[in-house]
């Protein structure tokens, strides 16, 4: 059993995910082509920060969505331990992340990811996420595969 909760940025179980994160993209592409960012450096009401923890409460996957004010925002740091992978819990965290994302007026989600991370490319577009070109602050690398998705309210019809 797993449960998917907003957490402080810079809580300890999240900060070593996110090293785990770090030392993982690190192998995969040189300097230039890795955008880690420091979510703990962002204003708290400009993230949306998650961690998925198992019935121990031990952190085993996180997320994170940067609001940028105008009805976007950007999904980071999103990681699932890998001994707890292959559960859903990609997801159950996403959706977790659009849902709050929408109750705060975000109407469209952006990510980079890497190329060489396909279980995560295939996790997105499993999720709605679809291809397009750079958006800001990034330029076009080819190690980078840019996706967006546009958040819709689940509207159910009650049946009178």
């Amino acid at each position: 059993m797993y449960s998917i909760t907003s957490e402080s940025a810079s809580h300890p179980d999240i900060l070593a995910l996110i090293a785990a994160l770090d030392r993982y993209q690190t192998e995969l592409y040189p300097a230039e082509s890795n955008h880690l960012i420091d979510l703990t450096q962002l204003a708290t009401g400009s993230l949306l920060m998650m961690v998925i923890r198992d019935n121990q409460l031990n952190a085993v996957g996180c997320g994170a969505i940067v609001l940028n004010g105008d009805g976007s925002g950007e999904m980071k740091r999103v990681y699932i331990d890998p001994t707890h992978r292959g559960q859903k819990l990609g997801e159950k965290l996403l959706a977790a992340l659009e849902d709050e994302a929408l109750s705060r007026h975000c109407h469209t989600l952006r990510l980079e990811t890497g190329i060489k991370q396909q279980a995560a490319i295939q996790l997105y577009e499993r999720c709605g996420y679809h291809v397009r070109t750079a958006f800001p602050p990034y330029a076009e690398d080819p190690l980078s595969l840019f996706m967006e998705k546009a958040l819709v309210a689940d509207v159910r019809l009650a049946v009178l």
